[in-house]
């Protein structure tokens, strides 16, 4: 049974420290970043070794949504402009967009992708999430979202929903301090929740680092029992639900109780993403074995998974840069 946490790793290679810590706490799955990227070559070797450490086909993710928020870069991948773009561009170009992400994360043996991200911007949204945005109201976002990850799943990838139940009303970054909502419930229920809502079918969601005073004045979705139970019975998702990096400071205090507390307010994983041992070592004593609600969760997710539609990549290379999308040439 493997236990209920996402790891990151420090560098390009799973090191034999790596490995046997990795053998011995068996993580759900692992996460890469652009410290761990290096060529196509190294990633399929990085991937093979994860999944050997643990005896498993385990989910590797990566946060690879293009413009701001891309761990591939040139020149061996694509350089793709902000999501909002190509969503703007039109259905079309947005759907080719993702389906070439699809396969070059599928070539590397990447079968997660960190998107796509529902937030809905405000006026004052700061940028870590404002040009990373698939639209401007609840609507077109729903919709664009729908897109990625119906074209992510047919390349083979598995798609996440983010920053359930929304990041768009932050005004800080939550990698740096800690951000707060003060809509009141009724709009956030019209506006922030609603393309979370639509998308509720999809089978993982990771939380949000924000606090939203209507709900829960003290503390952030992550370690809200109240934002928990309004992610499953408000937005209506029931599928596997995941912290967002535990490591990033608009949490605060000691590492073991932002596991713990996590755990208690009803999320299904832990994520860990800086690949530091001491840090790791402590979210590993926390984690429980994937197991209950959570297990059949985290199965449905996986029962998700399929071989890519067998798509004429290039053609479909083509049709984008016809279409307008010429960065990704």
């Amino acid at each position: 049974m493997s236990s209920a946490v996402i790891f990151g790793l420090a560098g390009l290679e799973l090191t034999a420290d790596e490995r046997a810590f990795f053998s011995e706490v068996d993580p759900w799955g692992f996460i890469l970043f652009a410290r761990n990227i290096e060529t196509p070559e190294q990633v399929r070797a990085l991937t093979s070794a994860l999944r050997e450490a643990v005896g498993r086909e385990a989910p590797v993710l990566i946060d690879q949504e293009g413009g701001r928020v891309a761990r591939l870069r040139p020149p061996h991948w694509r350089d793709w402009p902000a999501p909002l773009v190509d969503a703007e561009a039109g259905e079309e170009r947005l759907r080719l967009r993702y389906r070439l992400i699809a396969a070059e994360l599928a070539a590397i043996g990447i079968d997660v992708d960190c998107a796509p991200m529902l937030d809905l911007p405000v006026e004052g949204t700061h940028p870590i999430i404002a040009d990373r945005v698939l639209g401007r109201d609840p609507e077109a976002v729903a919709r664009a979202g729908r897109v990625v990850a119906e074209a992510l799943l047919a390349g083979g990838v598995l798609p996440i929903i983010k920053h359930i139940p929304g990041h768009g009303r932050a005004v800080v970054d939550s990698h740096d301090m800690l951000p707060a909502a003060s809509a009141p419930r009724q709009t956030l229920a019209t506006t922030d929740f609603a393309p979370f809502r639509a998308l509720a079918d999809l089978p993982m969601a990771m939380t949000g680092h924000v606090v939203f005073e209507a709900i829960d004045p003290d503390r952030p979705a992550t370690l809200s029992p109240g934002c928990i139970a309004a992610i499953r019975d408000e937005i209506g998702f029931d599928g596997l639900l995941m912290t967002d990096d535990l490591s990033m400071h608009a949490l605060s205090g000691p590492m073991e109780a932002r596991c713990s507390g996590a755990l208690a307010a009803g999320c299904d994983l832990l994520l860990h993403c800086n690949g530091k041992r001491p840090e790791m070592d402590s979210v590993a004593a926390e984690a429980p074995e994937l197991m209950g609600r959570a297990a059949e969760r985290a199965a449905t997710a996986l029962s998700w998974r399929r071989a890519p539609d067998g798509a004429d990549l290039e053609a479909l290379a083509a049709r984008y840069a016809a279409l307008g999308g010429e960065r990704a040439a």
